[in-house]
């Protein structure tokens, strides 16, 4: 009875001191918050104890800027399964796309765009992997564009609400001018991604073996800035981040050398200084780090 008691007081104690734990996180990453000139996002969850969470603006609307291109990835490995595509098949790689809004065709400009090689390549055969490839890795533009093109904005977002992401909206291709200036813009919540990149993580996504290579793709982002910028250089960060004027975002799954994983998103827009705001949101990751590893 006395050992049992003794068992009892420990487990009490461990929970009470994970809790004081967390609740010092919070703190912490509100105050990093108040100095933040901008608004922001955050949704955390340690998948080892789904009690360990933290959800800041967790529902509050911003443009998905690229991270909008994790759930053309998923769409085109769920059309793969259903056998309306093949992710080995070619097709010609073109610069010519259509406005949601009247139907007017537009062109990429390589100057805006992250991935400047696969501009060589335009009117010459291309592999969907490849092109699926450079949209995650490089955050290509031009390839996001042919991607949503060929599987379909509506199909995208109708797989994502299957996936439990009910606020995500994929309305159109990169650098459509015209919808841009009426607000017709892609749109994320911090709980959408959360909801999806989990979804990956657990290999609910789509088939488990889709899933792990989803992970080994996002495990071959080129851009470290914000998620990863301070936490150490082994550790493996899944993730996808997103930019455009004023707005930065990341959404990943870190996998921690100690077996633990967790799935943090950050998402910011109107900051004013872009690079500050970075580094303060990349203040926010290391913080959760250092508390995983507690």
């Amino acid at each position: 009875m006395k050992k049992l008691l003794l068992i009892l007081i420990i487990l009490v104690s461990f929970n009470l001191e994970g809790q004081t734990n967390l609740n010092q996180l919070i703190e912490e990453i509100n105050e990093i918050k108040s100095n933040i000139d901008g608004d922001i996002a955050v949704a955390f969850i340690d998948l080892s104890n789904e009690e360990n969470q933290i959800l800041i603006n967790n529902t509050k609307s911003f443009h998905a800027a690229s991270t909008i291109k994790v759930p053309v990835m998923i769409e085109l490995f769920k059309q793969q399964r259903a056998k309306k595509l093949s992710l080995n098949d070619s097709v010609i790689l073109k610069n010519k796309f259509k406005s949601i809004v009247d139907g007017s065709f537009y062109n990429m400009n390589i100057n805006d765009d992250s991935d400047d090689i696969i501009y060589s390549k335009i009117n010459t055969k291309i592999k969907l992997y490849d092109l699926m490839y450079s949209m995650i890795t490089v955050s290509s533009n031009l390839a996001t564009n042919v991607l949503i093109e060929l599987v379909g904005a509506k199909n995208i977002t109708a797989t994502m609400r299957c996936l439990g992401a009910d606020k995500i909206e994929v309305l159109r291709g990169v650098e459509d001018q015209k919808a841009y200036d009426l607000g017709l813009s892609n749109s994320t919540t911090a709980n959408d991604l959360l909801v999806l990149m989990k979804a990956i993580s657990i290999g609910k996504a789509g088939s488990n073996e889709d899933c792990e290579k989803m992970i080994s793709i996002l495990l071959d982002q080129k851009w470290n800035d914000m998620i990863p910028l301070y936490i150490p250089k082994e550790v493996n960060i899944a993730h996808k981040t997103g930019s455009i004027s004023g707005v930065h975002h990341d959404a990943a799954i870190v996998y921690l050398p100690d077996g633990k994983n967790y799935i943090l998103v950050l998402l910011s827009k109107n900051l004013k200084d872009f690079d500050k705001g970075t580094k303060q949101l990349a203040e926010i990751s290391k913080k959760i780090y250092t508390f995983m590893n507690l």
